[in-house]
């Protein structure tokens, strides 16, 4: 594989499993030296950073709950002290809690928000004061923040709303510096979080128009593009990889 990230350095958030696992692994077979965090499952993180190493490459895994403050500033600061730099972020920590929104509490509003906006915002703007000039920042929104056909989403696909305007407006403050933001929207995606065999996957599948789940190394693919030198003069855009599902 031709190593287009060979002497570039990546953070994953949320690198310990699913997608951001994928995502981290595919940045290091393309020759990127990557830090993931993780917000507890050190096994899973740990293993992830084994194949990694097993396959030649570097990685390093920083604990930080996406959702605190200072733990983002913390992780963003040991990676670039440990791996000398900082080109490349994935901001792909995040969650959801499905349900109706009439039955969604406080706690459960303040989370979804806390994770997937103000970390995001506190991760990126950390980075940006580390981040070398040319560098990549891919927001992992997702395709329900453009148009959300399933019920039981409605807080958190107003935050990947979110994450779609952060990108566009933060392409214009740092392009001068070379620095490209795009924003990568999966659809379904068979994870841990969303599974392919789950009780919520009908409706789910039946709205693509390819029928069937992606997999994790699908939008790996497409992040590891939008990273490379070849994805220079894109910014500002955001790229579903959801199998027609905004079709």
């Amino acid at each position: 594989m031709a190593q287009s990230l060979k002497g570039k350095v990546a953070l994953v958030t949320g690198g310990s499993r699913g997608i951001g696992a994928a995502i981290a692994k595919r940045l290091a077979a393309d020759g990127a030296r990557v830090a993931i965090t993780y917000a507890k499952d050190a096994n899973s993180a740990t293993d992830v950073v084994k194949a990694i190493e097993a396959a030649g490459g570097k990685a390093l895994a920083i604990q930080a709950d996406a959702a605190e403050p200072e733990a983002v500033q913390a992780a963003v600061e040991k990676a670039v002290a440990a791996l000398g730099k900082l080109d490349v972020l994935v901001n792909n920590a995040g969650t959801a809690i499905p349900k109706p929104f009439v039955d969604t509490t406080l706690e459960e509003m303040d989370h979804v928000i806390n994770l997937n906006i103000r970390g995001m915002f506190v991760t990126t703007k950390v980075a940006l004061q580390h981040m070398n000039d040319n560098g990549r920042i891919i927001m992992i929104g997702s395709c329900v923040g453009e148009r959300n056909l399933t019920p039981g989403l409605a807080a958190y696909a107003a935050t990947k709303g979110a994450v779609k305007m952060f990108a566009q407006s933060l392409s214009r403050e740092v392009g001068s510096r070379g620095i490209t933001v795009n924003n990568v929207q999966p659809g379904p995606i068979d994870t841990d979080l969303n599974p392919a065999s789950g009780d919520w996957a009908t409706p789910q599948k039946a709205v693509t128009a390819l029928n069937r789940y992606g997999h994790v190394d699908e939008v790996a693919a497409l992040v590891a593009f939008v990273a490379s030198p070849e994805a220079a003069y894109i910014t500002g855009a955001n790229l579903t990889v959801d199998g027609g599902t905004n079709a």
